[in-house]
């Protein structure tokens, strides 16, 4: 199984649009682009959405390296509100231990303003994911 055929099963994340761009040990990079769907009554992008796009990041990042980790604690700050384009989530695992990981996120839209940080630790599973 590849790391992209894993995150395939992600069904909430792939509902609300969020695709994998590219992944390495300790890193990831995700995409979503707004719809219609993801508008708040306000007309902007929901906070959740863009917290589902970032913790997508998180996921991948933290299990890239083979050991199942699932999130224990998140917390996102929003900077600016966006209500069209695409979103860019960049991951990056800061700490990496055999059972903790910490984990930093940016999203930014496509002009590269920042629109809002993630923060995530993760807890990691004794389950080994094998990928090609």
């Amino acid at each position: 199984m590849t790391l992209r055929d894993f995150f395939k099963n992600d069904r909430f994340a792939r509902q609300a649009g969020v695709e994998l761009v590219e992944a390495g040990p300790g890193y990831a990079k995700a995409r979503m682009r707004i719809t219609p769907g993801h508008l708040n009554a306000g007309g902007v992008c929901q906070g959740g959405a863009i917290f589902t796009l970032a913790d997508f990041a998180f996921g991948v990042a933290c299990n890239v390296g083979g050991q199942l980790t699932f999130s224990i604690n998140a917390s996102v700050n929003y900077f600016r509100s966006e209500c069209e384009g695409i979103l860019y989530a960049e991951a990056h695992v800061v700490f990496d231990h055999k059972k903790l990981a910490n984990c930093e996120v940016q999203v930014r839209n496509e002009a590269g303003d920042l629109v809002a940080t993630y923060v995530g630790t993760g807890y990691r599973k004794s389950v080994a994911l094998t990928f090609d």
